[in-house]
């Protein structure tokens, strides 16, 4: 058996959350690829079931630990694409293998299989992830299936749901804007920045798609869905309203607006006026982000993703980490943090 590629020195091969384009790759190179899931977490630890690794020649993706057990991983996999035989590691309490030890003090339980390149499940779950439908991928190492409604059989020890990709649409063209669309694609969201009769020549920021029409005509193209973000800041009032018009009535989870509290009052006032459900207004996240107390174009990046993926993580566990506040009727008010108290300094939302 060939020996196996060591792993880089440096794990950027771990800070993408979803491995299916790394599955995809490997599925174009055409070889068999070995998928690692992590399906048990005991006494806690840095990913949660459900997490993933791929290993192909050339290819490796995701992390379970943080480097205290990939490289046998690695290994582990690197056999099971010879024998094709799946396996579970155990790592912790009760390993095999006492000299791997987990600082995190946890206990977990990874399964590896052997994929194919012509794998049927492995070609629904992509072409999924290409029309954006959610869908299950169930496996047992042997045989293995992907659908919208599946449930485990007897001997599968995989169950894993993957929803389509996070997009965000940022719509405006000045620093801020920039800064929220950079770390949108940094953070892994198919991003797209919306700049209505902006330039020609779309902005050198790697990983973000670029549209220059209105926004109820790229707003309405890019269908926007459940699994989409939207953060209108313009500083334009009418093209601000024109979006929201577009935004707040679609299934976008999150339509946040750039501005200052003192003017929501009378932004929401016309949005009523031009038809805007209730529901769907106070739907609106404004003043836009987290309130962490900064201004600067990063600073209100950091809180717009944040607050993205806040509102991403309450859904998930059923509890609600902020207020809209639209859905109080967006009185005027001043927030302030800690921070700004020390410093006392108003709020971004004050701008």
């Amino acid at each position: 058996m060939a020996v196996r590629e060591p792993l880089p020195e440096w794990p950027l091969f771990g800070m993408p959350e979803d491995v299916r384009p790394a599955l995809r790759r490997a599925r174009e190179a055409g070889g068999a690829m070995a998928l690692a899931t992590l399906i048990s977490v005991e006494g806690g630890g840095p990913r949660p079931p459900g997490a993933q690794m791929v290993f192909a020649p050339g290819i490796v993706a995701g992390y379970f630990s943080g480097g205290c057990v990939e490289s046998d991983i690695a290994d582990h996999a690197h056999t099971c694409l010879a024998d094709g035989e799946p396996r579970t590691l155990v790592y912790g309490e009760g390993s095999p293998w006492p000299d791997i030890r987990l600082l995190c003090g946890a206990r977990i339980e990874i399964f590896v299989e052997r994929v194919p390149a012509e794998d049927a499940a492995l070609a629904d779950l992509l072409a999924a992830e290409s029309e954006r439908r959610r869908v299950v991928y169930v496996s047992d190492g042997y045989a293995r299936s992907c659908g919208p409604d599946l449930s485990p059989w007897a001997e599968a020890a995989v169950y894993k749901p993957y929803d389509p990709v996070l997009r965000l649409v940022v719509v405006g063209g000045d620093p801020t804007a920039l800064a929220i669309a950079q770390l949108g694609a940094q953070a892994g969201f198919e991003t797209t920045l919306v700049r209505p009769k902006g330039p020609e020549t779309p902005p050198p920021i790697p990983g973000v798609a670029y549209r220059r029409d209105e926004p109820w005509v790229a707003l309405a193209a890019l269908d926007l869905d459940p699994w989409t973000a939207v953060a209108i800041a313009t500083h334009d009032i009418e093209t601000d309203h024109a979006a929201l018009l577009a935004a707040l009535p679609s299934s976008a989870s999150y339509v946040g607006l750039l501005g200052a509290r003192r003017r929501l009052v009378g932004r929401l006032a016309e949005l009523r006026a031009d038809g805007v459900s209730e529901s769907a207004i106070s739907r609106l996240r404004a003043p836009i982000g987290l309130d962490i107390g900064g201004k600067a174009p990063w600073e209100v990046a950091v809180s717009v993703i944040g607050e993205i993926m806040a509102m991403r993580y309450a859904r998930g566990s059923g509890r609600a980490s902020t207020t809209s506040p639209a859905a109080t009727g967006g009185a005027p008010a001043v927030r302030r943090n800690r921070a700004s108290e020390a410093a006392n300094t108003l709020t971004s939302d004050e701008s």
